[in-house]
């Protein structure tokens, strides 16, 4: 059983990180892979479409977040509550990443965020109740449907936007290898059927992110 000392630590670490995510105040620890790449001369339909892919995947991360937050809260070993704890740290160099390309392009995070992260931490809490096993095995299922979806983007961006191009292909390898992760520390492998349920639930978020 947690002390009430570690309880009321993690509940203030998770507040304050929950802040950041949603204010952006997370800065990375990495630098972005885009950085040293020029800005690309995109028309007016290209800039917009880049910017609402971006916008997906900055909310994308703001889930992330929010569902690693969640599964540590409620993990039943401090060897998954690390796990979980080290990749949200990573995923927050992908949230500072997308957040920057948007201000770039002159566009803004999602309307829906602090809805999003809600229910994505809400998801989190619950997976980890189920024990670590499945909360592992969700962590795969779910990282396994953003890296499909960050394939498509990549296919979908204008060939001339480097800028964009290798921020997508940093964050497909650190998404790949926190599957990979899960599984090895222990995540039961997801049946095919609810990670086509997951694929819907996910297009449907990516839809309306898309726009708003």
């Amino acid at each position: 059983m947690r002390n009430s000392n570690s309880f009321v630590d993690d509940v203030i670490g998770g507040i304050d990180r929950s802040l950041k995510t949603l204010t952006g105040g997370h800065s990375g620890t990495r630098p972005n892979p885009g950085a040293e790449k020029q800005e690309p001369e995109l028309s007016d339909e290209e800039r917009k479409h880049v910017a609402g892919l971006m916008r997906v995947n900055h909310a994308g991360e703001i889930c992330a977040q929010a569902l690693y937050e969640g599964q540590a809260f409620t993990a039943k070993s401090a060897s998954a509550k690390a796990s979980l704890l080290h990749a949200a740290s990573e995923e927050q160099d992908h949230l500072s990443w997308c957040r920057q390309r948007l201000d770039q392009l002159g566009a803004r995070p999602s309307v829906f965020d602090p809805l999003f992260y809600g229910a994505s931490f809400a998801l989190g809490v619950g997976a980890g109740l189920l024990g670590d096993r499945i909360s592992l095995g969700f962590v795969e299922a779910t990282e396994d449907q953003v890296v499909k979806h960050l394939e498509e983007h990549l296919e979908s961006l204008p060939e001339q936007d480097e800028k964009s191009r290798v921020i997508l292909e940093e964050m497909r390898a650190d998404e790949s290898r926190h599957g990979a992760n899960a599984l090895a520390q222990g995540g039961s492998v997801f049946p095919q059927p609810l990670k086509n349920v997951m694929s819907l639930v996910s297009k449907a978020m990516t839809h309306t992110t898309y726009r708003f």
